[in-house]
């Protein structure tokens, strides 16, 4: 309902519509690829600890072949979005000439299929094989999936870099950074880790997971989540910090704009919020093992991250901060397609993995 709401206002405001929109669905999808590589980093480090929550992760990033539909709007979208799309914009600008041979429709739209459809079917596999599992039973899928991993994490890094450069850091062609995608990764790690939690926490209160996951599975993902509160933190300072040292006009635009007409405000609340705030609520052991306390910090990060994406791609469409309704409309609807596809999987397979030849080791784990 929200996103046919959406779809009447952009009408009136097509531009509008389309930032909107890509901000939610960047949201979603970076949550799917959370959940994927967490899942990939368990099998590439024979991990026992995690087989217990490994379920719920591989459902979550089973939703990446529906997200490839909801990839359309942004493609139509594509000549509001991306400034380089104006031939005639390219053919007065020397740097976006400089950039043609990358930058332009026919290979974005190449790009985009690639990297989509990989990661689509990396996790249907993944997720797929876990499944059979289930009903086969033995070590074999296990070494299978073991072996696939190292190479599938090394596509991962790859494809994930070059699409945040072409979905994110493009929409101003003029900017650019080496270690955007590595940001990218930090915060799409982190809240695909929060996104984890939170389901688990939300079973655990139906009385299901109950007995299979317990504070020693959860104190792991909040010290795994709480690694990736400091590791988004420590890219984006190195970021700003070599930027703001090297002085170059057209790198140092790109903060200036953030730093200016109310979105300095946005920018100190990332720096508090996404940092701040939660790594003092989450330093102790004791936080990581309470569930009211990963409850609140799941749900908070996962608003942070929200607003991170937000404030990388709004400031591009608009000089001011000025939220807009169909920021909120769009967010509800991609947001509730999202999480009806990943209920409609988590209903009928086992919430974790039975015939996983290590979840004995998983449901006996203690932190030392």
């Amino acid at each position: 309902m929200a996103l046919a709401v959406a779809i009447l206002l952009a009408i009136s405001n097509a531009r509008q519509f389309y930032f909107s929109y890509l901000v939610a669905y960047l949201f979603v999808l970076t949550l799917a690829l959370g959940a994927l590589i967490f899942v990939l980093i368990q099998f590439v480090t024979r991990a026992g600890w995690s087989v217990a929550v490994r379920r719920t992760a591989e459902h979550v990033m089973g939703t990446i072949p529906f997200l490839l539909l909801l990839s359309i709007p942004v493609l139509i979208g594509f000549e509001q979005l991306f400034s380089w799309s104006d031939a005639n914009k390219v053919s007065h600008d020397p740097i976006l000439q400089g950039k043609q041979p990358y930058l332009n429709p026919g290979f974005f739209y190449l790009r985009t299929a690639v990297f989509l459809i990989s990661w689509a079917a990396i996790g249907y596999w993944f997720r797929k094989r876990s499944l059979a599992q289930d009903d086969q039973g033995g070590s074999r899928i296990t070494r299978t999936l073991q072996s696939a991993s190292a190479p599938a994490i090394a596509w991962f890094a790859v494809s994930l870099t070059f699409f945040s450069f072409d979905w994110i850091m493009s929409l101003d062609p003029h900017w650019y950074s080496t270690v955007f995608g590595v940001y990218i990764f930090g915060g799409s790690f982190m809240a695909g880790l929060a996104l984890i939690i939170l389901l688990v926490l939300v079973l655990q209160r139906g009385d299901l997971l109950t007995n299979m996951v317990n504070s020693e599975h959860l104190h792991d993902l909040g010290k795994l989540m709480f690694g990736f509160v400091v590791f988004w933190a420590y890219i984006a300072f190195s970021q700003f910090m070599l930027i703001w040292y090297t002085n170059i006009p057209e790198e140092t635009i790109w903060y200036a704009h953030r730093l200016s007409h109310g979105w300095e405000f946005v920018s100190i609340l990332l720096a508090l919020g996404h940092f701040v705030i939660p790594f003092f609520v989450l330093i102790s052991r004791t936080a990581k093992r309470n569930k009211q306390v990963l409850w609140g910090a799941t749900v908070w990060l996962l608003l942070m991250h929200y607003i991170d994406l937000y404030w990388l791609v709004m400031p591009v469409h608009s000089e001011g901060f000025h939220p807009h309704l169909l920021d909120l409309l769009t967010l509800l609807g991609v947001g509730g397609l999202f999480s009806a596809v990943l209920i409609k999987l988590m209903i009928g397979p086992a919430l974790v993995p039975t015939r996983d030849p290590r979840l004995a080791e998983s449901l006996s784990f203690e932190n030392m």
